[in-house]
């Protein structure tokens, strides 16, 4: 079915918001279900397509997920009118190894160094690889990358200039535009990037950064903490101070350039709306990643003593509300029925993770993994388990929940067949088109999925089991929060339709399911 006809129905957008206004006519679905996934290929009109990956969300901090000490409307709306998969795992538990798999569509594995990386990192996807935006690219489409990056930038780790042009950028990997935070916000530098420079530049306050010694002179976290007016750390996060706030990192400079934490979202989603306003005639994609609700949790002022479980909860609400920003805008402008948008994360959650924001004092019978045991950083079903929402009126289903398995690693496969580019020979490796089922069109799931936890060891999950590789480790992680990291020297084996998940490990009971799962990480491991 043509885009023009489909265009016709009424945007169930808002409907839980604003319902005067978008009545469901659910009379429409079943002509809905008869677009062909191919439509947009086969039409001028291609969709816009926006790709808004959430940072430590877990699995349960959704009230769409079953959360109840915190409320998210504006993503319920979109989850009760779009697609909810109920059953998506990222490439990692960990930032920079999910983030390079969504991107590439190869598992981080296959690649040293893409662990967590530091905040002056050498960029970590290659220039001569392909990434989404540059499928996107060939099918005509602007692309931007906004918010967090945390995949590295410069060609020499250590060796970016701050000052000038840095040399390798989100440019290099297909993307016409870009305003980022080089890492994360608990990390130097504390400035954000936009096409190659540091925005805001301050030539008065050079840049310097450094992740070995302090620069003479400056105050850190450990040595002034009467200094530290905003946040004090739990554990690390106790060296340079930016905003009242001490990071991970030693940095000098910036002034004007410097973010207030409290205005990160407003930045991010401030940005992202431009770049909508600059691309709204034409199709584009945009690659969005907010800091919520990743340390340091610092929302701005008007969440402030909104939620019973503080500054975390607050980050949560502030996600809803940077959704809200983002839907608005695009039905303001008359292009929400023709856009895609996924809302996802990046891997689980975590409560203590450096800061002494009470996210643990104040987490209440609040579940941020959901049913699941571990967390960020973990092999269990916590640390990859992510909520994934497509919102698409005029081409995804509506009102639909599936447990198909499915996984992060195949945006570039699943995104480059909506728009009719098809990755070639050896690009994206392990992605797999599953266009269909995020679409609500199809409940058939993934084969497998592989995560990496924190350690580099893998999982491999099945729609009904999980096989956790052996791995060293101890049975939580080491460095001060409270998650259990699922690593033993043994191989595990469970069985997740049972209630209680991976509370059982039944490699003994099961020694055939637990030898054709190890043999097929083997042949993952081995294949390209």
């Amino acid at each position: 079915m043509p885009f023009a006809i489909i265009r016709l129905l009424p945007s169930p957008l808002f409907v839980n918001i604003l319902p005067s206004l978008y009545p469901m006519h659910k009379s429409y679905l079943p002509l809905l279900s008869l677009l062909p996934l191919w439509a947009a290929a086969q039409t001028a009109e291609k969709p816009n397509i926006i790709v808004l990956v959430a940072d430590d969300l877990g699995y349960g901090d959704l009230s769409c997920y079953g959360a109840h000490r915190v409320q998210t409307p504006t993503i319920d709306s979109l989850a009760a009118h779009g697609v909810r998969l109920t059953n998506m795992h990222a490439c990692a538990s960990t930032s920079t190894p999910s983030r390079y798999g969504l991107l590439t569509g190869e598992y981080p594995f296959r690649r040293p160094g893409t662990d967590v990386a530091a905040g002056n990192a050498s960029m970590i996807i290659r220039p001569e690889q392909t990434t989404v935006a540059d499928l996107m690219h060939r099918a005509g489409y602007a692309t931007a990358a906004i918010g967090k990056w945390h995949l590295g930038l410069g060609s020499r780790t250590a060796q970016q200039d701050w000052n000038g042009t840095i040399d390798e950028t989100p440019r290099d990997l297909g993307f016409d535009y870009h305003y980022i935070m080089a890492a994360t916000a608990d990390r130097v530098p504390c400035v954000y990037i936009e096409n190659g420079r540091v925005a805001d530049y301050d030539p008065s306050a050079p840049i310097s950064v450094s992740y070995q010694h302090n620069f003479e002179g400056e105050p850190t976290g450990r040595s002034n903490p009467e200094l530290l007016t905003k946040l004090q750390p739990s554990h690390g996060h106790d060296m340079s101070i930016v905003n009242g706030i001490s990071r991970i990192g030693y940095m000098k400079g910036g002034g004007r350039a410097l973010w207030r934490d409290e205005d990160i979202a407003d930045s991010i989603m401030s940005h992202a709306i431009s770049f909508i306003d600059s691309h709204r005639s034409s199709p584009f994609f945009m690659y969005l990643c907010t800091n919520d609700v990743h340390v340091p949790r610092m929302p701005n002022e008007r969440f402030r003593g909104k939620s019973p479980m503080g500054l975390r909860g607050e980050t949560i609400l502030q996600f809803d509300w940077s959704v809200r920003q983002l839907v608005t805008a695009l039905r303001e402008r008359g292009i929400d029925r023709n856009t895609l948008l996924i809302i996802t994360s990046d891997n689980g959650p975590v409560l203590d993770d450096g800061y002494r924001d009470q996210a643990e004092e104040l987490c209440g019978d609040h579940k941020p993994g959901g049913p699941f045991r571990g967390g960020k950083y973990s092999a269990f079903e916590a640390g990859s388990a992510v909520p994934f929402i497509v919102y698409w009126p005029d081409g995804a289903s509506s009102g639909v929940s599936t447990d198909a398995l499915a996984s992060l690693i195949d945006v570039p496969a699943s995104l480059s067949s909506l728009v009719g580019t098809q990755p070639r020979n050896g690009e994206a490796p392990d992605s797999q088109d599953q266009l269909s089922v995020w679409l609500g069109r199809s409940r058939e799931p993934r084969e497998y999925a592989v995560s990496m936890a924190a350690n580099r060891s893998l999982t491999l999950r099945t729609q009904h089991y999980k096989y956790i590789s052996p791995s060293d480790g101890g049975p939580m992680v080491s460095w001060g929060p409270k998650i259990e990291t699922g690593y033993r020297k043994t191989p595990q084996l469970y069985d997740l339709t049972r209630s209680d998940y991976e509370a059982t490990d039944i490699s003994a009971q099961k020694p055939k399911v637990l030898q054709r799962l190890q043999r097929l990480l083997g042949v993952v491991r081995g294949g390209r």
